[in-house]
C-alpha cells in the first residue's frame, strides 16, 4: 500500500512574550505523533512544559481513536461490537460523523472500516478482493446500525468503526485548545489537516500553500486537504483509499484535490472527506453549506 507522507507540525509564540525573549525562548520538540514524526516549536518561557503536555495529550487521544493501539476505546469498540461510558471526545467525534453522515447524503460513513480491510488484505497479495468478500464486508457497514449515548457505545457484532476522516482533525483542535488555555495566541497546527488560531506573530494570516498549487490564507480557521489518490492500495496508485459507503468501491476519483476550511479540523476533514465522492462542485456547495462558516477553497478535477 501506497501512502502520502503524513506529519505533525505545531508552531506558537505567546503574544504577550517581550520581543527581545523569543529568540532565547524559542523551543523545539521532536518525537512521535499520531504515528508519524512531530515537531513542535513554541515561543514561551515555560516552552519545554508545555511540549511535554502537548505530547501527553496526543498519547490520551490516539488511546481513543487508534486503530492500531488494542487497548485504545475504539479497537475496544470494534473488538466487541460495545462500548460502555464512551470517552467524551469519542462521542463528540460520532456526534460530528452523524452530522456529516446526513449532511452528505450517506457519503461520510465511518463503517467502511470493513471494506477498508477487505480492500487491503486483498491487495497486499497483490490481488483485488472477491465479489464474495466485498459483499460480506458491505453487509457489515451501514450508519444507521450504530448507536451512542452517554453510557454506551453499540452496533451489531462483526461491524467496526474507522474515524480516520474525522479524528486527525479533532486532535489538531484539542490541540490548539491546549495552547491557547497555556497562553499562547498565535498558533498553526499541521497534521495533514491545518488549525490557526491567530495570526503570525507579525499579524498577518498564516499562508497555507496547497500541492495543486495557490494558497489559502488561514486565521481562526482550519483546513484540509483530501485526494483520493492521495493514499492508494496498489503499487499503479490507480485504487484510492476513499471509499463510496453506498457501492462499496473506491471513489471514482473525479478529483484529484479538494480543499474545505471550517471553523474546526475535524469538521473540514469529514467534509473534505466525503467532497470527494460527489460528482460535481455545485452538490459539494449544498453540502458545506449545511454548516456555518464552511467554504469550499479549492477543487482539482482528473
Amino acid at each position: 500500500m501506497t501512502t502520502r507522507r503524513r506529519f505533525l507540525t505545531i508552531s506558537a509564540a505567546a503574544i504577550a512574550l517581550p520581543k527581545a525573549l523569543h529568540a532565547e525562548a524559542l523551543y523545539m520538540w521532536q518525537g512521535t505523533a499520531l504515528g508519524a514524526r512531530a515537531t513542535l516549536r513554541l515561543a514561551h518561557p515555560d516552552a519545554e512544559a508545555i511540549s511535554a503536555r502537548v505530547a501527553a495529550e496526543i498519547s490520551r487521544l490516539e488511546g481513543i481513536f487508534s486503530l492500531f493501539r488494542k487497548d485504545s476505546a475504539l479497537s475496544q469498540l470494534n473488538q466487541t461490537a460495545r462500548l460502555q461510558e464512551p470517552p467524551f471526545e469519542l462521542l463528540e467525534c460520532l456526534s460530528l460523523a452523524n452530522a456529516v453522515y446526513s449532511a452528505s447524503g450517506g457519503r461520510f460513513d465511518p463503517t467502511i472500516q470493513p471494506l477498508w480491510a477487505a480492500y487491503a488484505e486483498a491487495l497486499a497479495i497483490e490481488k483485488l478482493p472477491s465479489k464474495n468478500a466485498l459483499k460480506e464486508a458491505r453487509a457489515l457497514t451501514g450508519w444507521t446500525h450504530v448507536a451512542f449515548d452517554t453510557s454506551s457505545v453499540t452496533m451489531r457484532p462483526g461491524m467496526a468503526l474507522t474515524l480516520n476522516g474525522i479524528a486527525q482533525g479533532y486532535i489538531a483542535d484539542r490541540v490548539a485548545e491546549l495552547l491557547e488555555a497555556e497562553g499562547l495566541t498565535n498558533i498553526l497546527i499541521d497534521t495533514g489537516e491545518f488549525r490557526a488560531l491567530g495570526t503570525q506573530p507579525d499579524g498577518t494570516a498564516w499562508p497555507i500553500k496547497l500541492a495543486a498549487g495557490g494558497e489559502v490564507p488561514l486565521t481562526m480557521r482550519a483546513l484540509a486537504t483530501s485526494a483520493p489518490l492521495g493514499t492508494t492500495f496498489d503499487e499503479a496508485a490507480k485504487l484510492g483509499h476513499i471509499l463510496d459507503p453506498r457501492s462499496g468501491l473506491p471513489s471514482k476519483a473525479n478529483w484529484r484535490e479538494i480543499t474545505v476550511s471550517a471553523r474546526s479540523a475535524a469538521l473540514a476533514d469529514a467534509l473534505s472527506t466525503s467532497a470527494c465522492l460527489f460528482a460535481t462542485r455545485s452538490e459539494i456547495v449544498s453540502c458545506l453549506s449545511r454548516f456555518k462558516g464552511s467554504r469550499l477553497e479549492a477543487s482539482r478535477t482528473m
